[in-house]
């Protein structure tokens, strides 16, 4: 259920919640955007006969909240409904909650069993809890690469992308992107292939786009400036806005992106799918700074070229499938 929020509930965790009643399931719910309902309020709001509550047990993801944001607090709504028994996947590390929920609902007299299948729990809210736990956002690399291991031809004409693989798997990459937060590219990237890097062949919310542009190279008519979403440019030069385009000040002789990775948090980015280039991704990996590698390879050979990135312990393969006649192999970083 938690999982149906994923690309929509930015900057909260996803959650899901089911309403029990002697086995049999009479509400269900997940939060399904940021600044409405939460999952708790749509499971209890879906039981028809509320008198049933009483003798209910409500299952949730994640702790429920206890505090006043944008909705009032789940905790409060539980105790108010008659439930008087929840069972939680894991505790919430966010600092407005962080156990305050789970007391909430103990003080009332309600039954809390906590930690069930809270590893499942953890990894859907991967991306929330790297942004809390390891203040940096859940970094998800990305590139594809010809059968015999070439990222592009030498002879590329500027603007113009070569495509290594086929609609399908061009259509998932729209999927991931509807998935993640932000879309992070280095300026070789916008103008060898001039990217949109939005959702066309999905649905979904387009990422906030972000560049790597150490001289301010890039030119006003880039296709991934012409949209009204923030675009960030991080830069060496200056720190500007301009309408929905922010140039922000890094220093690339200082841990560069140890600096932009701080400013996402800082913006409250939590996830980012870095598309390219080849020289992008290898900064990444040689620093260690990554926690998904999605790898397409297409089904054909370009011979020469530039040369695709590589892991440096290909060991941690953890998926493998097909795409049409494109092959995808995923990594974790342990």
């Amino acid at each position: 259920m938690a999982a149906k929020g994923l690309g929509n509930t930015y900057p909260n965790p996803m959650v899901g919640a089911v309403v029990v009643y002697h086995g049999k399931i009479i509400g269900e719910g997940w939060h399904q955007k940021a600044g409405e309902a939460h999952a708790e309020v749509h499971a209890i709001r879906a039981v028809k006969d509320k008198t049933k509550l009483k003798d209910a047990t409500l299952v949730v993801s994640l702790e429920p909240c206890s505090h006043y944001g944008k909705t009032p607090p789940c905790s409060k709504l539980i105790v108010e409904s008659g439930i008087r028994h929840v069972v939680i996947g894991m505790k919430d590390p966010f600092e407005a909650v962080q156990g305050s929920g789970i007391q909430f609902l103990k003080d009332a007299g309600v039954h809390v069993e906590m930690g069930v299948l809270e590893s499942e729990c953890r990894m859907t809210n991967k991306r929330f809890l790297s942004a809390i736990e390891k203040q940096r956002p859940y970094i998800v690399l990305k590139w594809a690469k010809s059968e015999d291991g070439f990222m592009a031809p030498e002879d590329q004409k500027k603007g113009q992308p070569h495509w290594i693989t086929d609609k399908p798997a061009r259509q998932l990459v729209h999927k991931w992107r509807a998935e993640e937060q932000a879309i992070l590219v280095g300026i070789n990237t916008v103008q060898t292939d001039n990217p949109q890097l939005n959702v066309r062949l999905w649905s979904g919310n387009s990422p906030i786009r972000l560049i790597i542009d150490p001289s301010c190279k890039i030119k006003s008519g880039a296709a991934i400036l012409k949209t009204s979403d923030p675009v960030y440019i991080y830069n060496n030069v200056k720190e500007e806005v301009y309408d929905n385009i922010h140039y922000v000040l890094v220093d690339f002789d200082q841990n560069p992106l140890q600096q932009i990775l701080k400013h996402m948090i800082e913006i409250g980015v939590q996830s980012v799918l870095v598309e390219g280039g080849g020289i992008t991704i290898k900064h990444f990996i040689d620093e260690n700074l990554w926690d998904e590698a999605r790898v397409l390879e297409g089904a054909k050979k370009l011979k020469k070229g530039k040369r695709a990135p590589q892991l440096t312990d290909p060991q941690k393969i953890t998926e493998k499938f097909s795409c049409g006649v494109d092959k995808i192999e995923i990594f974790k970083n342990s």
